[in-house]
């Protein structure tokens, strides 16, 4: 793990915490997070991939871990997030990665494969399916139809429900999201205790940046 680089690089107009491992040899090797998660997810796969000759690239998204999590809701479009990226490759001065998603981070991926296919070698996504956008139907909508009130993103949609959710899930550090009221929330999680620091009273949760990203 210590042999992990981390450094803080500026694009899109936010300021990005990458982990990086490796030689650009046989090329570069994108790794997009899930939620609620960070770089951290792909720690063995860093280190894994980059010892066969690849560098091996695992931003924290906007809105998570150290990179910055800009406060209003219209920050955080397929067109911001994918920007990000693009703008990242552009920093490394990679013309074209292999890209890996999983969960949010596949979302992510999808879109970016739609925008900039040409920064695209091969793509590999994990545990979420191609969706394209439905114009008669919200996301959250067909989540609720197809699983039901107490799918997670559903439940999300509940104030209460949606923050003791977050509590439980999020075991990797912090998490910064963002709510409704273009609020910037922290999340701090230690094995005892549960600490969290709001800025001003929350009215929903992270789910309408799922919205902003495939829905809107």
């Amino acid at each position: 793990m210590e042999k992990i680089e981390h450094r803080t690089v500026s694009v899109n107009g936010i300021n990005m915490h990458i982990a990086q491992i490796g030689d650009p040899t046989k090329g570069t090797i994108l790794f997009l997070h899930g939620f609620p998660e960070l770089w951290y997810s792909w720690r063995h796969q860093l280190l894994s991939l980059s010892s066969a000759g690849y560098r091996a690239v695992a931003p924290d998204l906007r809105g998570y871990g150290d990179t910055d999590a800009p406060p209003s809701a219209a920050s955080y479009t397929a067109f911001h997030v994918v920007g990000d990226l693009v703008a990242l490759l552009d920093f490394l001065a990679v013309d074209q990665v292999f890209l890996v998603g999983h969960d949010w981070g596949a979302l992510v991926a999808w879109n970016f494969s739609l925008l900039r296919p040409d920064r695209i070698k091969a793509l590999v996504n994990l545990s979420v399916p191609y969706m394209p956008r439905n114009p008669k139907m919200k996301p959250v909508q067909g989540l609720r139809l197809a699983f039901g009130d107490d799918f997670y993103i559903c439940r999300f949609q509940v104030l209460v429900l949606g923050l003791l959710s977050l509590f439980v899930v999020s075991s990797l550090g912090r998490l910064k999201l963002v709510s409704s009221n273009f609020v910037a929330i922290h999340i701090f999680v230690s094995t005892a205790t549960v600490t969290s620091l709001f800025s001003m009273p929350i009215c929903s949760s992270f789910i309408i940046l799922v919205d902003s990203l495939v829905g809107s």
